[in-house]
């Protein structure tokens, strides 16, 4: 059964950052009804606390919706809410109006006036702010917070004919809504960044794939353009002199022959060059891209030695495992080990990121490197290794001398 922590640790970051941002500003309805709505029952009582406590869980929910669908707009999930903004000023004022007419025409006391000032300020502040949050320009925002600091102080003096009254109850709001007006744009600002890093790093790996095809592509190109260039000249060559008799042409296909199978030999050299990966570049490289994406990344060991066909058989086990640590998991450590035992070379890949993830008996990219591992008799085996760790161990038969363990 998966409790609150695997759920948590299955998020990747940007979606750890938009649960964060869209908990943040839900608390702040909870907050409205918990420290404002509920108290109003108690201070005023009868039906002008009723009306009020009806009033703020409305506000509340009206918020809590406006949050989420200003964050899916955030997203691009949806259109901007701009009539449910408009719905929540509106609706906002009216409960501040409502307050402040209870506080000066309802029943008298200090509770009273205590409370439906608390339910005036709270209601306009968290109106404002959770307004911002759908908000695209910061003049709009700028707009918004000036003006509902206008219309708090314009509802005082209205209500109340207290210039002075008036001029703290907007300043009042002007600080407080400004406040959780940035906060807003802030955290607008942090959930696309967020996300815009993570769509980099993904259109970063796409291009390093795509210029590794292209360097392919080229050098097979560069390969095989001369020699059919060649092979043609000299097929039509020797058709020509077949058709006139001339023993020429059985030395033009000799030489056809001859390059058709060079070229056949060019290519595989191509394809083993790039199929076959170096194991000390990989280690290398897998601790500087975890590294940049966060990751403590220890790499222990020595590949100097190693035959070339075990370098580039663990080689391709540590891209595909660093590939794994970055897309599938949210490590926050990854250890990569190199030793000899027994005569076999032993790479073990342990990352804390397992939650949510499978035991690693299915998958292309496993099923890949069992493959590359086979032709060279080696196995390989990963999973779960405690909680939340997974380990990918791999093993390939050595001949001759092992290899000293250092740190890298």
């Amino acid at each position: 059964m998966r409790g609150p922590g695997t759920w948590w640790r299955g998020k990747s970051t940007p979606a750890k950052v938009e649960t964060y941002t869209r908990a943040s500003f839900h608390f702040f309805a909870v907050s409205e009804l918990a420290g404002v709505g509920l108290p109003v029952i108690g201070r005023i009582g009868s039906w002008p606390g009723a009306v009020l406590m009806l009033l703020v869980c409305a506000h509340a929910a009206t918020c809590m919706l406006t949050v989420s669908r200003a964050v899916d707009w955030v997203r691009g999930r949806r259109e901007q809410p701009v009539r449910l903004m408009c719905a929540l000023g509106a609706f906002t004022a009216a409960v501040a109006v409502t307050a402040l007419g209870i506080s000066e025409y309802g029943p008298k006391g200090d509770d009273i006036d205590s409370a439906a000032g608390s339910v005036f300020g709270v209601t306009m502040i968290f109106g404002m702010g959770i307004i911002a949050l759908g908000l695209k320009a910061r003049r709009q925002v700028y707009a918004v917070v000036a003006g509902f600091a206008a219309g708090a102080g314009l509802i005082v003096v209205a209500l109340t004919r207290s210039p002075l009254g008036a001029l703290a109850t907007a300043a009042i709001v002007l600080l407080g809504g400004g406040f959780l007006a940035f906060t807003a744009v802030f955290s607008v600002w942090l959930l696309r960044s967020v996300y815009e890093l993570d769509e980099a790093r993904e259109a970063r790996a796409r291009l390093a794939v795509a210029e590794e095809r292209l360097r392919f592509g080229r050098d097979l190109h560069d390969v095989m353009g001369r020699n059919l260039a060649v092979i043609a000249l000299k097929s039509e060559l020797a058709v020509q002199l077949a058709r006139r008799g001339r023993p020429e042409a059985v030395e033009q296909m000799i030489e056809v022959q001859r390059i058709a199978q060079e070229s056949q030999r060019e290519v595989r050299d191509v394809v083993r060059g790039y199929r076959e990966a170096d194991l000390e570049v990989e280690l290398v490289g897998a601790r500087g891209v975890l590294t940049a994406a966060g990751i403590t990344c220890e790499v222990t060991g020595e590949a100097a030695g190693l035959p070339v066909e075990v370098q580039s058989a663990l080689a391709w086990v540590v891209r595909e495992a660093t590939t794994n640590v970055l897309r599938h998991g949210n490590a926050e450590r990854c250890a990569v080990e190199i030793r000899v035992s027994e005569g076999r070379v032993v790479l073990k890949v342990e990352n804390d990121g397992a939650a949510g993830a499978s035991d690693g008996g299915g998958g292309s990219g496993l099923a890949g490197l069992r493959e590359r591992l086979a032709a060279v008799d080696g196995t390989l085996e990963a999973g779960r290794a405690g909680e939340g760790m997974f380990r990918l161990v791999a093993e390939v038969p050595l001949t001759g001398a092992g290899v000293r363990e250092v740190t890298v």
